[in-house]
Order: C-alpha cells, then structure tokens, then sequence
C-alpha cells in the first residue's frame, strides 16, 4: 500500500499577513521599551547637540525680534517695496509657511481617518510642525501692515464700534481661516498628548516635573472609560481637521485669485495652493524626522518604511505642482488673452527667469527621483531631495508674487531687490521655527507612545498588532 506522503497546501497571502504588511516597529521591542526611547530626550541631560542648536535658533528669533522692532520703530519703507511691487518676501513667507503647517494636519487627521496606521510614528511631531509654522506665518500679515496697533479691527469682533471692516477681502478671510486651523490644530495635537503626558508625570522624579505634567495631563489615568472618551473626541477632531487642510490654502490663495492681476486671476489657484503646500510640509516633516531619528536614537521606531512612504506622497504631490505649472501655461495660451501670455513668458524669460528655473529644478525635476524605490529608502538622497523642495516651494511663492513687478504699463514697470532688512527677518522666522521645535523635542515626547504601542504585534491577542494598548500598562 503507498504512503505517498500528500504535500500541504500552500497558506494563501491575507491582506493582515504579517509579510505584505509595513515595518512599523523594528526589532521585538516592549511596550516599556517603546517608553524608554521616547521618554529619554525628556528625561536625560540635553546633549551637546541639542544646545548647539538651540543656541543658534535661539541667536536667529533674536535676530527676528530685533527686525521687528526695527519696522515698528521707522515704518515699512525699510523693506524693498514700492509701486507697483506692494508685496514681496513678506507675503511670500507667509505663503510659505502656511503651506509648511499642512502636513501635520494631513498626516495626523486625513491619513486616521483612513485607518494608516504608519501615521503613529510621525504624527506627533508633523502636528508639532504644524503649529510652530502657523505661529511664524501669522507673524508676516502682522506686521506687513504697518500700523501693528490696529491690527484688532482685522479681528472677528462684534461690529457695535462701526469699525466697518472690508469683510468682502479675502486678506481678512485670511485672518479667519488660519486662526481657525491654528486653533483646532493646538487642540487636536493638545488631545493625542495626554496619555503620554501622564506617562511623563508617572516616571517624574521630581516634585516640579510631576506637577506640570500633572496638571497637563488632566487626571489622566488610562482606564477603560478615559480610553473610550478620548477615541470619541479625537475623531470628532480629526473630522472637524480634515476640511481645514482643503479650506485654509484654498482661502490664501484667493488672496490672489481673486484680483484681476494677470497670472493670478485664475480657478486653479487653490487646488494647486492645496497640493503645494502638502508638497512642501512633506518636505519640511522630511528633514526634520531624518535628523530627529538619528540624532535621538529613534531609528526602530521611525523606519525606513515611515519615509518611503512620506517620499510616495511628495512624488504624487510633485506631479500635481508640476501639472498645474503646465496647465497655467496651457490656459494663458487657449485664452487669447495677451497680458496673460505675457506674464507666463515675462516668468520663464524675463527679469526673474532665475526665480522661475529654480522653481521648477526643485518642484518638478527633482521629485522624480522618487520613481526608484532605491531612491526613495536613502536616506542621504531624501534628506537633499526635502531642502530643495522647500527651497522650490519657496521661489514658487516669490515667483507668483513677482507678477507685479510689471504692471499693465511699462511705464509703471519696477524690479524688485529684497532689502537687508527683509533677508534677515526671513531667516529670523526660522530662528523662531526652529526655537519652538527644540524646545518641543526637549520637554514633550516626539513620538506618540500610546499609539506606537498600539501598532505592536503584542498588543493584540493574534499578534497582527491591532489592537488597544491595555490599560494600566507600567511606565
């Protein structure tokens, strides 16, 4: 009688099968050694590094402040402006770096609701991003107006001294829109730090710390029925999130699209002032956890795996830039219309055409490398990559803002120079970025815990890390 021995079926791939799935964690790490990682920029002495850093930021926001001080003090006139170029590196920053606060709110809201659970690792310092960029963004509208003292009139108050302002100017909707996203933006990131404050106030070995964090974490104390209130509440925010990422640059390009410049007066404005300005906050996210990583031995939580997909998405968003600079050009050609025309070819041929071939290097040339996975897993290649497309992200504003430079007239046509005055309040409001995200990564946690943890295969019974992080869990 044979006794062929019959060969076992081959197991089929599941979706959940541990091989198709993203290196979220490397190495078989412990919910209490997850927590030592993320816990020891915190807790240990800050490193010579660390000071380093802090030191020149800190040198920058000064030099910023002193700028600033400077303008109130003599007036807008020491910047380069003047007709008919009223704009210039002011709005441009401002542009910019609310294009940078994009990210955060993308990776944290959009990409939860959608259930992608390689967010964890970089959600909390793309939220921290988020905000320290708004705050510097908010800073140029401020003090472009010249009379800082009457900024309160731009302000949602109740109209009962008649101050009658231009409510119909998309400047002031500006004002609206991004408090708004700074708001919900503080409060959502506020939200996902609360479980891991109170591991902080845990693991506190002194009174003052305890306190603080204490008081920050609100009683926090991981039972089933605080973990099921924050679940509620942090969705409704990531709901109420996810339309700001649209509206808010949707409502800072109208700043633009609605006037009757050409070049400007164009539908286009805000799909492509949405797709820029994720473009950009990738980028910034980027360089930033490609430091933060190394430098504070966060190499196994945030993987190789976090930034190949981050590089995924700067590449499909390049593409959208990339089309739309073609599209502009494509529309002012089928119009007919000869000022439009003109002002697409003045920006690639004209006085600013070294803007312009910037521009498109870093915003469309460069993103391509992003089609070879090689590519996108080096670290030294997307470390470059993400300088430059901010850097092309920020002549993409200068150029667009350029358009004044020659009016209807060319008796009435100017080229604008950037004052020293204006250089450096530029890099001042990066001191001021960069101030606030060192003061972040040595006071609160960078990496959200509570949600690593919950990505671990040992947080669920069947080892396909989906479930909660149980509470009670030792810090």
């Amino acid at each position: 009688m044979s006794t062929a021995t019959v060969p076992p079926e081959p197991r089929e791939m599941v979706p959940d099968d541990p091989r198709r799935r993203l290196t979220l964690v490397q190495g078989r790490h412990s919910f209490a050694d997850i927590t030592r990682m993320v816990c020891a920029p915190v807790e240990e002495p800050a490193t010579r590094g660390w000071w380093v850093g802090f030191g020149i930021a800190s040198m920058c926001l000064g030099l910023f402040v002193a700028m600033v001080v400077y303008l109130v003090l003599v007036g807008i006139g020491i910047w380069g402006l003047n007709s008919p170029q009223g704009w210039g590196f002011d709005i441009t920053n401002f542009v910019w770096w609310v294009g940078i606060g994009h990210a955060g709110t993308l990776i944290s809201a959009i990409l939860y609701l959608f259930r992608q659970k390689w967010r964890t690792a970089i959600n909390r310092f793309a939220e921290a991003m988020t905000i320290f960029a708004v705050i510097c963004a908010l800073m140029f509208p401020t003090i472009h107006v010249g009379r800082i003292w009457m900024l309160w009139m731009a302000l949602p108050i109740p109209n009962w001294e008649a101050i009658w302002p231009q409510f119909r100017s998309p400047l002031l909707w500006d004002v609206f829109a991004v408090g708004t996203y700074f708001t919900v933006s503080v409060i959502f990131w506020y939200m996902g730090l609360i479980p891991d404050l109170a591991t902080l106030r845990d693991r506190a070995k002194s009174k003052v710390r305890w306190l603080v964090y204490g008081i920050l974490a609100m009683g926090w104390r991981g039972s089933a029925r605080h973990w099921a209130n924050y679940e509620k509440a942090y969705l409704i925010l990531a709901g109420i999130s996810t339309p700001l990422v649209l509206s808010v640059h949707s409502i800072v390009s109208f700043d633009f699209a609605v006037s009757v410049i050409p070049g400007w007066h164009t539908t286009i404005f805000p799909p492509y002032f949405v797709a820029g300005a994720i473009f950009s906050g990738f980028a910034m996210v980027m360089t930033l956890a490609i430091v933060a990583r190394r430098a504070f031995r966060l190499t196994d939580v945030i993987t190789i795996d976090h930034l190949d997909n981050m590089n995924k998405i700067m590449l499909a968003t390049g593409m959208m830039v990339g089309y739309a600079y073609s599209m502009e050009f494509f529309i002012s050609w089928y119009s007919g219309n000869k000022y439009e025309m003109f002002t697409f070819v003045n920006r690639a041929f004209g006085p600013y055409a070294w803007a312009y071939w910037i521009m498109i290097t870093c915003n469309v040339l460069v993103p391509q490398i992003f089609w070879f996975r090689k590519n996108r897993r080096s670290i030294p290649i997307m470390f470059v990559a993400s300088i430059l497309i901010n850097v092309g992200m920020w002549f993409e504003r200068f150029v667009i803002i350029m358009s004044l430079s020659r009016d209807f007239l060319p008796s009435s046509w100017g080229y604008y120079k950037p004052t020293w005055v204006e250089i450096c309040t530029l890099i001042g409001s990066l001191g001021l970025f960069f101030t606030l995200f060192f003061l972040f990564l040595r006071f609160l946690p960078m990496v959200a815990m509570a949600e690593v943890k919950n990505v671990l295969p040992q947080a669920d019974p069947h080892g396909h890390g989906e479930g909660g992080v149980p509470p009670g869990e030792p810090a």
